[in-house]
């Protein structure tokens, strides 16, 4: 018996989240940024590198507002929240943290609320 393997496959869950920190490498995070319409830009690329170190340091946040002001506080503060919203229009926790191949935090999205989809 003969398998076919798809090297650039990787595990993810149904939104697309890769389902181990392992699989992730910069050739991956280009190729999800890709899938959401964005060139990452050495700003994009800051913004990923301090979510995978946050993360190795701390593990997972609990909810999703708290790694929002994180990222306020460190890369906000010129411009303010509009400069994040630009450089990840879906919502900068949701899509950075699928380009930096970490799970989305608790709260990333209120389907109830009947506009977030």
């Amino acid at each position: 018996m003969k398998f076919i393997i798809d090297e650039e496959a990787n595990a993810s869950d149904p939104a697309g989240h890769l389902m181990g920190l392992e699989e992730w490498s910069e050739i991956v995070a280009r190729k999800l940024a890709a899938e959401e319409g964005i060139e990452l830009t050495p700003r994009h690329w800051e913004i990923v590198h301090f979510l995978r170190e946050h993360y190795k340091e701390h593990g997972s946040i609990h909810n999703a507002r708290v790694l929002l002001n994180l990222l306020a506080e460190k890369f906000a503060k010129e411009q303010g929240m509009r400069q994040l919203y630009l450089l990840f229009p879906k919502g900068p926790v949701r899509q950075a943290s699928r380009i930096a191949g970490l799970p989305l935090p608790a709260y990333s999205a209120d389907f109830s609320f009947g506009s977030v989809r």
